[in-house]
């Protein structure tokens, strides 16, 4: 799971490619088609199932919400709502999945090997699926997409609750599903964009969903744990193949049918498409802002049990060093969606970013649980940075490659956070786990600064190119 799971010419909000307008006072159904975003109702774009605060402007085009609109007025958009609980559902099945798959897996062959690399092959075939399919995010209609990868998985989970499924196919099932992960989450997240704008609702939506993946790292395993204790391993892989049909339903049932978004265009696909993508210096630039942070943020994680046998303290403190890290994260954006203005978010980026992971050298000195478990919850608060990076991503990618983009970001994070952790055991191989947390936080901190400055000449790049365009001719 994420440790933390975006210049186009047309109004945001809007798609040039329906030019159709619902008749004043109604609101599109459910499976029907109508600009993300707009509210006909109103005549000006506004978030969908929300209302303009009283006494706040906004230019035309744009979501009319105040400048802190909070996490509430996200929560008033009913379709928002919709991919929210089925968030739930699907996330739900993708936790207990992995447990109960784990489980499976040992029980059918006691290798703790082949057990622990189910859990491997949940990050290394994100490269595979966000690269060569990351086209079909932008190339078919995002909701057919995330119906179909929802039953795709459910599919997947039905044929591992099949007895006679043997342990090379069970592992073959667990590749498939991550293969359409990026692809899902790269629709969806491109998708709130439509349903929320591209302003700060988005922002706040993304967090939301990221917060629910934290939160999952704390009580999904619990729940998974507890589940396996009344039923045996297949039967919570059968559970699991629900939660996935429910988010298909709940996606079929309660969001809008929107076209593709480079529909009538010409999209490069496999390579080509990623190629096309990464050619632009800012969005470049951006997603490498996004994964180097977790790169280096995984270590203390991957290496908490050696840490812990390294002091000789117990499985309860151990536990506490598996949560400081995601509860410091979900403080972190909780105090920057609710109490922070966009602008702020936005000035705060590159500060916490680049300062995210220099809490490890706390552990320079061996130091107990207590401090090692502070350090690793100030690394976590500083992942409120991504609010205001998220913001300037969905501005500088173009509309039409906006699903590619967000998968191949998605995918990015994913697979960096596996090289972390085998980075991490290699290395702790040969030195001491407190050193090698320690130079992460040296190693990590240079690699961001560099990251920062290319993130800040991309920038002023693309402001000079802008400002070129618009020179008058003759």
């Amino acid at each position: 799971m994420p440790k933390h799971d975006h210049p186009d010419t047309t109004l945001p909000g809007t798609d040039p490619a329906r030019g159709t307008d619902s008749a004043p006072g109604t609101d599109p159904a459910p499976g029907t088609d109508s600009a993300p975003g707009t509210d006909p109702a109103r005549g000006t774009d506004s978030a969908p199932g929300t209302d303009p605060a009283p006494g706040t402007d906004s230019a035309p085009g744009s979501v009319r919400t105040p400048d802190r609109p909070g996490y509430r007025a996200v929560f008033r958009v009913r379709e928002f709502r919709v991919v929210f609980v089925a968030h739930l559902f699907s996330l739900l099945g993708v936790v207990v999945s992995e447990l109960a798959l784990t489980v499976l897996v040992y029980d059918l062959t006691r290798s703790p090997l082949l057990s622990s690399l189910t859990f491997a092959l949940g990050f290394l075939p994100y490269l595979v699926g966000g690269t060569l399919l990351a086209g079909l995010a932008d190339r078919l209609p995002p909701r057919r997409i995330l119906v179909v990868c929802d039953l795709f998985c459910a599919g997947c989970v039905a044929l591992m609750v099949v007895p006679a499924t043997p342990v090379a196919v069970l592992l073959v099932l667990r590749c498939a599903i991550a293969v359409v992960s990026p692809v899902f989450n790269g629709t969806r997240t491109a998708t709130l964009a439509d349903i929320l704008g591209e302003g700060d609702l988005f922002v706040l939506g993304r967090s939301l969903l990221r917060i629910v993946s934290q939160s999952a790292l704390l009580t999904g395993f619990a729940v998974g744990g507890v589940l396996l204790t009344v039923v045996p391993p297949r039967g919570a892989l059968a559970v699991t193949a629900a939660t996935f049909l429910v988010s298909a339903l709940l996606l079929r049932l309660g969001t809008v049918r929107r076209p593709a978004r480079a529909a009538g265009k010409a999209a490069a696909s496999g390579l080509s498409g990623t190629w096309a993508v990464l050619r632009n210096r800012r969005v470049r630039a951006l997603m490498v802002m996004f994964w180097v942070p977790p790169l280096f943020a995984v270590v203390p994680e991957a290496l908490a049990a050696p840490y812990a046998d390294e002091i000789g303290v117990s499985t309860a403190a151990l536990g506490l060093l598996m949560c400081a890290l995601p509860v410091g994260t979900i403080t972190g954006e909780l105090f920057a969606g609710a109490f922070l203005s966009a602008a702020t978010r936005s000035r705060i980026v590159l500060p916490l970013a680049v300062t995210g992971v220099l809490p490890y050298l706390l552990y320079a000195p061996q130091p107990g649980v207590a401090l090692a478990a502070v350090a690793l919850f100030l690394a976590g608060a500083t992942g409120a940075y991504t609010l205001g990076l998220d913001a300037w991503f969905v501005a500088a990618v173009p509309e039409e490659q906006r699903g590619r983009a967000m998968t191949l970001m998605t995918a990015g994070m994913m697979t960096v956070q596996g090289i972390g952790m085998a980075g991490a055991g290699i290395a702790a191989e040969f030195a001491p786990v407190h050193a090698v947390v320690a130079g992460t936080g040296v190693l990590g901190t240079l690699c961001l600064l560099a990251a920062a400055a290319e993130l800040r000449a991309a920038g002023a790049t693309e402001g000079r190119d802008g400002a070129d365009r618009q020179v008058p001719h003759g």
